[in-house]
């Protein structure tokens, strides 16, 4: 920004000369004002008046007092001795005359706007006033165009864990006697076998299961020899597909037919099992921990049986209680599984919600672009889960974006109540970005940082009001939007502001054209002003009024083609 003030400030030097008064004890002191229009930044006005007095300008025995005045606020005033004076301020020196600067930063004002800067003061020679004068127009007060950022603070949406493609497992279990491989006959009727059996042949008719393959994984109980307990596991797994295979054949299911189908893996001894059957059995106490320990103490396998044989009554136990259990073939069928399609979804979700998990739910609600039948399945979420921060942190943001604010903060409080995210700190930063609070808007965006792009979008907007124009384009990374090319204005960067609007969703708004209007101005573009300010009034005519005092356009302020159009 300070590149573009200094350029026209010299400007208007060159075209206005200075502004300068003349009296008895006083003459011709010169006034230059930077920035001039004077600009709003941050919600103040900084202002910096250059006086330069020529030679034999001031009296050596005169005091002069200055008062600046900007619309209806008056500014401190400004002390000036000659070199003989008595008093404060600074002294110019008679002879050769001198400089002075007064710098000032004053809370912007709305009478400011459409306003000048005067000074007027009066001359004393000890304690007497001599003359005074004024007021005198020093400059034009004021560009407001930071005011021009809009309100679109970003909340944030609980993201759901909906997956609608989802692994699964159908089961069975063939056992074996001990030391035995075959697949006895009475073990083909298990309701678990048939049943998986009979699953295979009903989902082969449905698309919305896709078969991956058989695994059949064996075991053999932790007893006898290691290696013989290996290779009787390998064998049952052949022993459970073949009968397996000779099921599926009996009943006319292709699928399961080609070894290709099956994955096998012999396990052989299973202690992992044993003590799993070990922990749920009903074993006394006592010795259900004992052998624990001993799985604990021996990692050798065979040394492990032999401390357990040794317990002659709790091996009686195990033989007849846990050990059968370990000798085994596991069927298992993997499968893909897909779920609703989002038609189904938005039908049930609107329809029938209890037919949907919390997931499905919060996804469907995403499918809805009309607001009240998103707040409608956020809503039936809560039903399904009264405790489910994202639940209840997405009802809120659809209350936000429907302008229900209290409403929606009460639901980011009670969200944030259950669980303190980013999400919920960020909406409740929007809240009380939207209230005027911006310190505690800023304080939660920042604690909020994490949860990525739109947190910085809304600590930008912050910068931006900040006058921290730079840091503002930074925030607003590499989405377009007005905000950012507003940002870019502001910063001296005409050229890419242009191109942002160009490409940001509000690139026809009738607020965007007002800003090409202001980058024409400060190009000195007659034709990109008139023009981008027709099509702004033709969109909102509002804004006709705003441009005939905006001090971007004072230059053309008596140019016919601009007041013909903001008549």
């Amino acid at each position: 920004m300070e590149k573009r003030i200094l350029f026209r400030t010299s400007i208007y030097a060159v075209i206005l000369g200075f502004v300068a008064f003349s009296c008895d004890v006083m003459k011709d002191v010169e006034y230059k004002v930077t920035p001039d229009p004077l600009e709003m930044h941050g919600d103040s006005v900084k202002i910096k008046i250059e006086g330069t007095f020529p030679e034999k300008g001031l009296k050596k025995k005169i005091t002069a007092k200055f008062t600046p005045k900007l619309g209806d606020i008056e500014l401190k005033p400004i002390e000036i001795k000659g070199e003989k004076a008595e008093g404060n301020g600074q002294t110019i020196q008679y002879k050769p005359g001198g400089k002075f600067t007064y710098t000032e930063m004053v809370a912007y004002h709305p009478s400011m706007e459409a306003s000048e800067l005067t000074i007027s003061g009066a001359a004393f020679k000890k304690g007497k006033e001599k003359e005074s004068f004024g007021p005198i127009k020093i400059a034009d007060g004021t560009i407001i165009t930071p005011y021009l950022l809009q309100n679109d603070v970003k909340v944030l949406i609980g993201k759901d864990n909906f997956v609608r493609v989802t692994q699964q497992t159908a089961n069975a279990q063939i056992n074996y006697e001990k030391n035995r491989s075959e697949v006895r006959s009475g073990e083909l009727k298990r309701i678990d076998l048939i049943g998986l059996q009979n699953w295979i042949g009903t989902a082969l008719a449905n698309p919305k299961i896709a078969l991956k393959g058989i695994v059949i994984s064996a075991y053999a109980s932790p007893e006898g020899e290691e290696g013989r307990n290996n290779e009787l596991s390998t064998a049952r797994s052949e022993s459970a597909k073949l009968a397996f295979q000779g099921m599926l054949k009996k009943a006319k299911i292709e699928y399961g037919q080609e070894d290709n189908a099956y994955q096998l893996s012999g396990k052989g001894e299973d202690w992992a099992g044993f003590k799993i059957e070990l922990e749920k059995s009903s074993m006394n106490e006592d010795e259900r921990n004992l052998i624990i320990r001993v799985l604990g103490m021996y990692p050798d396998p065979v040394q492990r049986e032999k401390e357990i044989r040794n317990m002659s009554k709790t091996y009686t136990f195990l033989e007849k209680n846990i050990l059968p259990q370990l000798r085994r073939s596991q069927i298992v069928v993997n499968y893909d599984l897909t779920g609703f399609s989002d038609a189904e979804l938005m039908n049930l979700a609107k329809n029938n919600p209890s037919q949907l998990n919390l997931e499905e739910l919060l996804f469907a609600a995403t499918l809805f672009s009309d607001l009240n039948d998103k707040l409608s399945v956020y809503n039936a979420s809560i039903q399904n889960s009264p405790k489910c921060w994202r639940a209840i942190n997405n009802a809120g943001a659809v209350l936000f974006m429907q302008g229900k604010m209290n409403e929606a903060k009460a639901k980011f409080e009670e969200a944030n109540n259950i669980k303190s995210t980013p999400e919920t700190l960020n909406n409740l930063g929007t809240v009380a970005y939207l209230q005027g609070d911006i310190k505690k808007a800023e304080q939660l965006f920042n604690q909020a940082k994490s949860a990525g792009n739109d947190v910085a979008h809304n600590i930008a907007n912050i910068d931006v009001k900040r006058a921290k124009y730079a840091a503002a384009i930074g925030g607003y990374g590499a989405n377009a939007s007005f905000n950012k090319a507003l940002a870019q204005v502001l910063d001296g960067k005409l050229d890419a502001a242009n191109s942002t609007l160009d490409a940001s969703p509000q690139k026809e708004d009738a607020i965007s054209y007002y800003l090409r209007a202001i980058i024409a101005a400060r190009k000195d573009s007659e034709n990109g002003v008139v023009n981008n300010l027709k099509t702004a009034f033709s969109k909102d005519p509002s804004l006709k009024a705003k441009a005939a005092k905006d001090r971007e356009f004072i230059k053309f302020f008596e140019n016919a083609a601009f007041t013909s159009i903001v008549k």
